[in-house]
């Protein structure tokens, strides 16, 4: 038997409208706008970060110098003052190459770019092998016979000896030294270099005479002529036999040795004894001048 509940109205059923396709589409198209709108931000400000770490990267910050000995590093960056601050791919480093070449201390050099921010300077220095006497002034001379510097006071710790007859003849395009001479020179001093303690002796070296390589040695006014070739083997023997040789001549004008078993010698004339026992008092006394 069924009953019949009354209905009771004052509770209604609400109707509610199940969303429509529209809006839920909406509502996705506005999430997919706001995370690409956050994606593009992020992404802009990363760029940004990256163009100005970049920027900083790729432009001359720091200049590293290697291999400089007598030159300083301030040496150096003077002669590349401009180059920091330019961009490090578009720099023209041949350019800035033969700037820090224009230094008569720079024998050679190399620039080389290095991220970040570098540019590397590698540099090969001139070794000074003797002084050379052009005209009436002194100058430090390299083994190829360029001219490094003039001499004075601030390279004082050089033991070097004094090279006369260097200078170039005036139609040799300008050259202040002569090369077959410089050579001659060269030579000699890396032949009497194989034995140090003949070295230390040499004091003055000739080279006029291209064929004739003529020395002094300290305390000794005897001109002694090498020739050009065998100069530590003709030098010994001189030196083997100075002391019988002063023995029987109080001075000698010069001894020749470039001939095999054979030393020719000429006494001084008076007026080069007298200069020679100046020469000697001055020495015994310790007023004798660098260079030596």
């Amino acid at each position: 038997m069924r009953v019949a509940a009354p209905a009771d109205k004052r509770f209604r059923r609400a109707h509610v409208r199940p969303p429509t396709r529209r809006h839920s589409w909406a509502r996705a198209l506005g999430m997919v706008r706001s995370t690409a709108a956050l994606a593009l931000f992020a992404a802009g400000a990363y760029l940004l970060q990256l163009q100005v770490v970049q920027a900083r990267a790729l432009h001359v910050d720091r200049i590293a110098v290697r291999g400089n000995q007598r030159l300083s590093t301030g040496e150096v960056l003077v002669l590349l003052e401009g180059l920091r601050g330019q961009h490090l791919l578009a720099v023209d480093l041949d350019r800035w190459r033969r700037r820090v070449m224009s230094s008569p201390w720079v024998e050679h050099a190399s620039l080389r770019r290095v991220l970040p921010s570098t540019v590397e300077v590698t540099l090969s220095e001139r070794q000074p092998m003797a002084i050379g006497r052009l005209a009436a002034d002194l100058y430090l001379i390299d083994a190829e016979g360029h001219v490094i510097d003039e001499y004075g006071p601030e390279y004082a710790q050089f033991d070097l000896p004094i090279i006369d007859g260097l200078s170039a003849s005036p139609d040799r395009d300008g050259a202040a030294v002569d090369e077959d001479r410089a050579d001659l020179a060269n030579r000699l001093l890396a032949s009497v270099g194989r034995r140090p303690t003949v070295l230390r002796r040499l004091s003055q070296v000739d080279v006029s005479n291209v064929r004739d390589a003529v020395v002094l040695l300290e305390n000794d006014t005897t001109l002694v002529h090498l020739g050009e070739d065998q100069f530590l083997e003709r030098l010994q023997s001189y030196v083997d036999l100075s002391s019988a040789l002063h023995d029987r001549f109080t001075d000698l004008e010069y001894a020749d040795v470039r001939f095999d078993n054979h030393i020719y010698v000429r006494p001084a004339p008076a007026a080069h004894k007298a200069a020679a026992r100046v020469a000697r008092r001055r020495s015994d006394s310790g007023d004798a001048h660098a260079p030596r």
